[in-house]
């Protein structure tokens, strides 16, 4: 013991200490990779007397052929251990993907996909399509470009359009009737108050005044019975034209942006195929007829839903209508005739629920 340095240790102690790192070298060699191929790996141990009992020739690896690794290695006893554990979580370097080791799985990481560069995308895609779209719209105004027409569909649209203006116009003079009635009712129901004050006040002329009273306020009060029956006209033509109407509308709307993409992509189409075609233009005239295929299918559903709509819309009117002049002509007639019981009875065949003057609306406990 006092013949050796502090850092040496004697040489019955050194056989353990080498079959360790034997051992330990084994374990490195069968978790390194076999693309690596280590012809010869030599561990070293530091405090050694004579370098022979030190070194552990591993002898030739077979495997595919690739640089060998630095042939000596100098660890420790404790960092050669450190590496025999941590052989199985070597990396396979991205260059060399022949063989992976089964220790571990080797994970590739797919193109992270950037949301700037996707955003970037659709206004790239929304920019060309709206060009196109532009470009085939003053086409046809300038008589140039050619465009699809189903001309049994566009008639029906224009007969709705037409007659949505109709209704309208229908709509606007039954309101100002609405209003003027309003204003005679309650032009009248002054009068007859004021009659019945007179009617007090002079004895002379006491019935008189008393008959007048009484027929202004019959008159108010049929004038209120009318007016119900007017508003609620007002109100189905208006739920008609302004919402259902115009739903078909927003529909026909839909119908004809895809309708003008539609042209837009076959002219782009049409024209490629007047061109050459070659290794450039095949790509081109392939993506050409993918996106034309996709807008006449966006076509032909849009131009179904509108006649389905159309269908619907077209008998909902006739049935809204239906009820709807039946009630406004038998509520005028039954006024002007004078007939009070005739004009209630017309309001309760259509469920119309008069307000009672001065008498505020059940409240929500009330109707429960």
């Amino acid at each position: 013991m006092s013949g050796h340095s502090n850092d040496s240790l004697p040489l019955d102690a050194s056989k353990p200490a080498a079959e360790e790192v034997k051992s330990n070298s084994e374990d490195l060699k069968r978790s390194l990779p076999a693309g690596l191929g280590l012809s010869e790996t030599q561990i070293t141990s530091h405090g050694y007397d004579s370098p022979k009992e030190g070194v552990i020739d591993a002898g030739t690896f077979e495997g595919s052929p690739a640089p060998p690794l630095p042939s000596v290695m100098s660890p420790s006893r404790a960092a050669a251990g450190q590496l025999a554990q941590q052989g199985g979580d070597l990396i396979v370097p991205a260059g060399s993907q022949k063989a992976q080791t089964k220790s571990g799985p080797v994970i590739l990481a797919d193109e992270i996909k950037n949301p700037a560069m996707e955003k970037l995308e659709l206004v790239r895609k929304w920019s060309l399509n709206t060009y196109k779209c532009t470009r085939q719209i003053i086409s046809e105004k300038l008589g140039r470009g050619s465009r699809t027409v189903d001309l049994e569909l566009e008639a029906q649209i224009d007969i709705l359009r037409d007659n949505k203006k109709k209704y309208e116009n229908i709509l606007r003079l039954a309101q100002t009737l609405s209003t003027q009635l309003f204003q005679m009712v309650h032009t009248q129901r002054q009068l007859g108050d004021a009659f019945a004050d007179l009617s007090l006040k002079s004895l002379e002329l006491h019935e008189e005044f008393g008959y007048n009273a009484d027929t202004q306020k019959l008159l108010a009060k049929n004038g209120e019975t009318l007016l119900g029956a007017i508003n609620f006209f007002i109100a189905s033509v208006n739920t008609l034209v302004n919402k259902t109407i115009e739903d078909t509308l927003m529909t026909v709307k839909q119908y004809e942006s895809a309708r003008i993409e539609y042209d837009a992509y076959r002219t782009d189409l049409e024209e490629l195929n007047l061109g050459p075609r070659d290794a450039n233009t095949l790509p081109k005239i392939e993506q050409s007829q993918h996106l034309f295929q996709a807008h006449k299918e966006k076509y032909d559903k849009m131009r179904s839903d509108v006649s389905i709509k159309l269908k619907f819309l077209e008998e909902n009117k006739v049935k809204v209508l239906h009820n709807q002049l039946v009630l406004f002509h038998n509520a005028i007639a039954a006024y002007f005739a004078g007939n009070q019981k005739q004009l209630e009875q017309t309001l309760r065949q259509f469920h119309i629920k008069l307000k009672t003057p001065g008498v505020d609306a059940p409240s929500w406990l009330e109707e429960q």
